[in-house]
């Protein structure tokens, strides 16, 4: 039975709290017995154009519940999407696989544009909308009772309240009713129909703008206002325009959908990328940056604001601008490029990421950071590291729970693009190459940094020559691979498997014991090569995630403390070189002396 079925054939509190993974007694309390008033914190942030935008925040077990119902009703959608011959493409918003860019993406290369905000979105699907919506929609046709429960989850005050997970997902299921009328009108009036949440867009390459759609005013020729049969579609489905969110927007001039340029191929804005290249300029050399709002008050005059930046908001800005240009790179149809090769070089804007990822993930760190030859050796280190805690205060500390706590870092880079902007996906050679990069990417930081030592791991095998080759350019020095650890520039040390006598190479896998090398999985056995017959075999993840991961508790771990002692070592030696100052570090900020 899948999510949709099991939600359908729910007749109790206590179904709908199975479903959510919560007691009946548990979610009850949320929804019952905690006052209505005291489910939410209330606050106010600024809007872009101006004045504040109320959010009422969750408090953490009704916001976990709303959550769960979230991705409960994304996958009960993805479930009516594969079964459905018209599966829902028009809308954009808080959905799975689409975004700003592929809303923005249908606009592109039209003669007439034409935008309009939806009022008071959220606010104005009310208690009954929602749980109508359940009862009576066919997709769902949920019992009474459950339909009750759900907007209950989902409501605070009579409406969807910004800042619950589950509003943008309500209100997509609800605003679907005013998509299918929408794309009917736009249809027949030669025009391309899609919306982002609260943000309505059509556009077509007809000579003349359909007036059902919108029409000029008439003693204003450049002033556009929503047309009869628009209005009253809208108004029909229970929401309301906002008259100052309405414009036009003409091929000869600049054409925006939801914040992205579509004249000709989806962009960012080219102030976009100045500022945001200006503020990165800034926390290189200085360690923070601001944020500059201009906003126009009621007479009109314009107010200038300014506010602290962090790095976790300069990440996503340049994780955004990364997201639009490779989005357009993937696809031919856009600009005729196919997919990037990994030997191509990295453009001027995606250098820049780097050397932001650079400086907030190595230098400017807020605890040790190792980064390895793959995923595998994560697993590892990890459980290792857990095994061995009391012995490495440096790398871990005990609580007085028992629990063990990280004092290091083992980088991930699995990621949509840190892995491609950085030029590490697994291996020695990328980590030799990276640490040509931090070499030379670190003489541009004059910002307080380099509080945490920045470790390469690599195995101790012919793999790790060309990388002591690269050590020997930067430094002068080319490792004997018998050393603990090796400075290599700024903050940046490197580390090799130990060496046992008479072994002339090793690997982190020689660690463990032969007693859990030879763990065997169903039929097959561990396999370090690279290639190997896997109807015999298992390779390193499946022995990281099915043998080390899942039997840590009952393996012996203390073939790596040599490894331990050395990554220690090395901890210890920067601290010594480089003394932590007394510093404050912000959440999502930048450590500051």
């Amino acid at each position: 039975m899948n999510q949709l079925e099991a939600l359908r054939a729910t007749t109790s509190l206590k179904g709908v709290a199975g479903l959510l993974g919560f007691t009946a007694s548990g979610l009850a309390y949320v929804i019952h017995v905690v006052p209505p008033a005291a489910r939410y914190n209330k606050f106010s942030i600024p809007k872009k154009t101006g004045g504040t935008r109320e959010i009422a925040a969750p408090i953490p077990q009704l916001k976990l519940a709303q959550r769960r119902l979230a991705d409960i009703l994304q996958n009960c959608m993805a479930i009516v999407n594969e079964a459905s011959a018209f599966p829902d493409t028009i809308s954009h918003g808080f959905k799975r696989k689409r975004s700003i860019i592929t809303n923005a993406r249908i606009h592109r290369g039209r003669r007439y544009v034409f935008n309009l905000d939806l009022k008071d979105f959220f606010g104005s699907i009310n208690f009954g909308r929602v749980r109508g919506f359940f009862i009576s929609d066919k997709r769902f046709a949920l019992n009474e009772k459950v339909a009750t429960i759900l907007a209950q989850i989902a409501c605070h005050e009579g409406a969807l309240p910004q800042g619950s997970p589950c509003s943008p997902v309500v209100s997509n299921l609800i605003g679907h009713i005013l998509d299918i009328h929408l794309v009917r009108l736009a249809k027949s009036a030669g025009c391309s129909y899609s919306r982002y949440a609260d943000d309505l867009t059509f556009s077509t390459n007809l000579m003349q703008f359909p007036a059902s759609i919108a029409q000029q005013v008439s003693h204003a020729p450049h002033t556009w206002e929503p047309g009869t049969a628009l209005v009253k579609l809208i108004t029909k489905s229970g929401f309301t325009i906002n008259p100052d969110k309405v414009r036009m927007q003409y091929r000869d001039s600049r054409q925006e959908v939801t914040s992205l340029v579509v004249n000709r191929k989806v962009n960012i804005r080219s102030e976009y990328r100045r500022r945001v290249r200006a503020m990165v300029h800034k926390l290189f050399t200085t360690g923070s940056f601001e944020f500059v709002h201009t906003t126009t008050l009621a007479g009109g005059a314009p107010s200038v604001t300014k506010s602290k930046g962090t790095v976790k908001q300069l990440h996503g800005m340049l994780g955004f601008i990364d997201d639009v240009d490779t989005y357009r790179e993937r696809r031919p149809g856009i600009n005729q490029q196919l997919p990037r090769k990994k030997e191509v070089k990295l453009s001027s804007k995606e250098l820049m990421y780097r050397r932001f990822l650079m400086f907030k993930e190595f230098y400017n760190a807020v605890a040790p950071v190792i980064v390895c030859e793959g995923n595998s050796d994560n697993v590892y280190l990890l459980h290792a590291i857990r095994a061995l805690a009391s012995k490495y205060p440096q790398l871990a500390t005990i609580k007085a729970d028992g629990q063990v706590k990280l004092n290091v870092r083992l980088f991930k880079y699995s990621g949509r693009s840190t892995g491609r902007i950085l030029g590490i996906t697994g291996g020695a050679a990328p980590l030799g190459q990276l640490a040509v990069a931090y070499a030379s990417e670190t003489k541009r930081f004059t910002a307080h940094g380099m509080h945490f030592p920045f470790i390469l791991l690599i195995d101790n095998d012919s793999a790790a020559g060309p990388i002591y080759n690269i050590v020997n350019q930067i430094t002068g020095q080319k490792p004997k691979g018998t050393e603990p650890f090796v400075p290599i520039a700024a903050n940046l040390y490197l580390a090799a498997t130990p060496l046992v006598p008479p072994a002339k190479s090793s690997c982190i896998e020689d660690c463990f014991d032969a007693k859990t090398k030879a763990f065997p999985l169903g039929a097959k056995t561990f396999n370090l090569e690279s290639e190997f017959d896997t109807a015999t075999h298992y390779g390193k993840m499946a022995f990281a995630e099915k043998v080390v991961a899942e039997h840590a508790a009952h393996i012996d771990f203390n073939g790596f403390a040599p490894l331990l002692s050395n990554i220690a070592s090395a901890i210890d030696f920067h601290v010594a070189k480089f003394p932590l100052p007394a510093m404050a570090i912000p959440k999502g900020g930048v450590a500051k002396p």
